[in-house]
């Protein structure tokens, strides 16, 4: 890699850490760059799960004191996160590099869809009724579990579906669903990583280079990302998000 590719590199996750800390969906800006700078996309997605994991650690510690006062059965939804994630990893592992190329582009759409449509679910998810019992968490988990396999293969658009399965139990508070999605996130990121590392998946000069731009841009950069306000950004990363669908859709079709 040249000069150039470090630097897009470090800015490509350092304004991934800066949208965030204000709207979520950085990996649509990071999986794309690692992909266009040459990288496999299995590689380039393994690489930016490593990369940006502690983004959700960070987001998690942010929230302590929601996650404090959450009832110990939330805690359940750990489980399905973490088998769940492994399951995604594996998955991925054993997807055929031209066929997961192929899948990209539906994947960056998708995420991206999901992202457009953050808004309005949170909306839909104030306006939900509590609900108790082992069915309402069952039905929860089973979801989860979903969520986590989709984000243990590919990643990013994992937060507004987490919100949906915490949907399921009626929270309301969002900066106590905020905290939940960013454990479960850790749970997920952290066991996928392990396994791109045994793996030999990851390109850890790169993982580590995205790792400190994305830590310097969730921190330095939040506060011009707060100036231009979540609109400005959000419509940024979806206008970022629709142009590399159609680049890859282009490139691989």
């Amino acid at each position: 890699m040249t000069l150039f590719h470090w630097i897009a590199v470090f800015g490509a996750a350092f304004i991934a850490g800066m949208i965030n800390s204000v709207a979520g969906g950085g990996t649509l800006l990071t999986f794309p760059s690692l992909v266009w700078l040459g990288q496999s996309p299995i590689v380039a997605n393994a690489t930016s799960t490593a990369a940006l994991w502690p983004g959700s650690l960070g987001g998690m510690w942010g929230y302590r004191r929601e996650l404090r006062q959450t009832t110990t059965q939330l805690y359940f939804l750990i489980f399905p996160s973490v088998v769940g994630g492994i399951a995604g990893a594996v998955l991925l592992r054993q997807t055929p590099p031209g066929v997961f190329a192929k899948l990209v582009p539906f994947l960056i759409l998708f995420a991206t869809i999901l992202f457009m449509l953050q808004a309005t679910v949170q909306r839909w998810l104030r306006v939900q009724h509590q609900h108790d019992g082992a069915r309402w968490l069952a039905g929860a988990a089973a979801f989860q579990f979903g969520v986590a396999v989709y984000g243990g293969y590919f990643g990013a658009g994992i937060g507004i579906l987490m919100l949906a399965a915490l949907s399921l139990l009626g929270l309301t508070d969002i900066h106590q669903m905020n905290g939940l999605k960013n454990l479960f996130a850790l749970c997920i990121n952290i066991v996928a990583t392990i396994y791109f590392m045994g793996a030999g998946l990851v390109e850890w000069p790169v993982a580590a280079t995205m790792a400190l731009g994305a830590i310097s841009g969730g921190y330095g950069g939040a506060g011009l990302a707060r100036k231009l306000g979540p609109l400005v950004v959000r419509r940024t990363v979806i206008a970022i998000g629709l142009a590399m669908t159609i680049s890859l859709f282009l490139k691989q079709y």
